[in-house]
């Protein structure tokens, strides 16, 4: 095993045994209790997915979690490894494509019920996202896979949660490119360019839960996890986060942990990635 890798397993291993749990997993929850009972969830793969599993497993059995392939209301027995898995098309309420999806996304006789779950290689004060490239767009150091359905669900859903790895060269001021809209330039922007209201509503990483001000639409530093400070958050990030409303975090319970360990992910497919 190369040495860099097994020194991430002995962190991972150590801080399991100090918590109880992993970063992954907090942030899993974290997500999870975003999602209230009879929100439409719209997620992609991974620790997304993950998340809405949780979700209707632990405090929104009446959310419906849907996928851009088509797949509507899927029972999720087993975790899928991506949007494509056939497992999301179990037991589903509605197996159609790309058109389904997306109508059910920006459907006005949803209430406001859409929430949209995002993630991507850089993100601004104002939540807006890259997910396309990373240094000049023509000549760039890394090229992704791009939008997918992600600009869509941040222009048309009524809230967004995005998860982000915290990193100075993820949290910038300026993004490279922008792929998916937040709050573009503060209050009225999206308005200004033709956009719902919508946007970001929350920033979820490994260090802790980031919230957007009602006024600035800036982001700001809502809570920290047990053990995390506002200050190594605060050196994570590029630009200037206010730090003066932070919390911290409620830890997983037991009961949430039980859950995802053994109904959402017992194979620890995303656990352990």
């Amino acid at each position: 095993m190369p040495p860099v890798l097994k020194e991430v397993k002995m962190i991972v291993k150590e801080e399991k045994r100090e918590n109880g749990y992993s970063r992954r997993e907090m942030m899993t929850i974290a997500a999870a209790r975003e999602i209230n009972d009879g929100e439409i969830v719209f997620c992609g793969t991974g620790i997304s997915m993950l998340a809405a599993m949780a979700a209707k497993n632990i405090s929104a059995p009446q959310s419906t979690i849907f996928f851009e392939t088509g797949a509507i209301d899927s029972k999720l027995e087993e975790v899928p490894l991506a949007v494509a898995d056939s497992r999301v098309m179990h037991a589903t309420a509605v197996n159609g494509g790309l058109a389904e999806a997306f109508a059910t996304m920006q459907n006005r006789f949803t209430g406001g019920r859409v929430v949209g779950i995002l993630g991507a290689a850089q993100i601004d004060i104002y939540g807006n996202l890259n997910s396309t490239a990373i240094g000049d767009y023509h000549n760039p150091d890394v090229r992704f896979s791009g939008s997918g359905g992600a600009c869509d669900v941040a222009s048309f859903v009524n809230r967004t949660i995005i998860f982000m790895q915290h990193e100075r060269r993820k949290f910038v001021e300026k993004l490279d490119y922008l792929t998916s809209p937040g709050w573009i330039d503060g209050p009225g922007g999206r308005e200004r360019i033709g956009l719902g209201p919508g946007g970001p509503e929350a920033v979820i990483t490994n260090l802790g839960i980031m919230r957007f001000d009602k006024n600035s639409k800036k982001m700001y530093l809502a809570a920290c996890y047990p053990g995390v400070t506002p200050e190594e958050v605060q050196q994570k990030s590029s630009f200037v986060l206010d730090l003066e409303r932070s919390e911290t975090f409620p830890p997983p319970t037991d009961t949430e942990l039980k859950i995802l360990r053994e109904r959402c992910d017992p194979q620890r497919l995303i656990l352990n990635e």
